[in-house]
């Protein structure tokens, strides 16, 4: 799985209305930033900071075909980057992401 965190409401929009294409800076950089499980807690930590009414969308890659692409970036790890819309049915679980006492986030007990 590949995950994206973004303002719930924005994916509650983008589900009432069509696919979601992402938030300002995915527009910005011309493609939906995902992390792997292993790139997702500091990826939102750096990039998400002190952000309140997040949501974590869990997501199915091979849903994605060939719109997804790992490409080097932070520390020349490579990043999964969606190019086009991310269709509801590619997103298998969506949690949550609230801030904690110490303003982090809280994530799901089963999200590695």
């Amino acid at each position: 799985m590949i995950y994206h965190v973004c303002k719930a409401a924005d994916w509650q929009a983008a589900k009432a209305t069509g696919p979601y294409t992402g938030s300002a800076d995915d527009t910005r950089d011309g493609f939906i930033h995902f992390s792997a499980a292993e790139q997702l807690r500091e990826s939102v930590a750096r990039h998400r900071a002190g952000q309140d009414g997040l949501v974590l969308l869990v997501v199915d890659p091979e849903a994605l075909g060939d719109a997804l692409k790992w490409e080097p970036s932070r520390g020349g790890a490579l990043f999964p980057h969606l190019y086009g819309a991310l269709p509801a049915t590619a997103v298998v679980a969506t949690h949550d992401l609230p801030l904690g006492p110490d303003n982090r986030h809280l994530f799901p007990a089963d999200i590695p």
